[in-house]
């Protein structure tokens, strides 16, 4: 009867440990730990991801204005790959995806640069469709880093 009790006590403690090792290995998570942050890579390609509420009845003019006014000036960017356009019927959201060769080119553009495109691309958009307000709402910027 006292073995049963210390084999039954020893099962218990073993089993606490070996739980206890299992949560210990399953909570470290080795790829986050060998994870580099992203600024060390500034000298790979990166996608700049905008997403923006387009509705479907002005699609056309956003498309228009797109062409008319960004693609140029990105043209002439120093470092620009080229970029892709997407809109989603369902969401009534376009996604843009534009390509560069590295972070650190695509982040010397000035923003107060930028910002003055922007602008004349609102401008545009608002006088096609005769509104005072830019229907085009930035829902998200990020960026994406090429893996492998």
């Amino acid at each position: 009867m006292k073995l049963n009790l210390n084999l039954i006590n020893f099962f218990q403690k073993f089993c606490v440990v070996l739980i206890f090792l299992v949560f210990l290995i399953f909570q470290s998570n080795t790829p986050i730990l060998k994870a580099l942050p992203m600024d060390n890579y500034q000298s790979e390609m990166v996608t700049e991801e905008l997403r923006l509420k387009v509705p479907s009845d002005v699609k056309a003019v956003w498309l228009n204005a797109e062409k008319e006014v960004w693609d140029p000036w990105l043209s002439s960017q120093d470092g620009f790959l080229g970029r892709q356009l997407f809109w989603d019927k369902k969401k009534e959201e376009a996604l843009i995806l534009v390509n560069w060769k590295s972070k650190q080119l695509w982040k010397s553009i000035p923003m107060s640069e930028v910002n003055l495109v922007q602008q004349k691309f609102e401008d545009s958009v608002k006088a096609t469709l005769n509104v005072g307000e830019n229907p085009f709402k930035l829902i998200y910027e990020g960026e994406l880093d090429k893996q492998g």
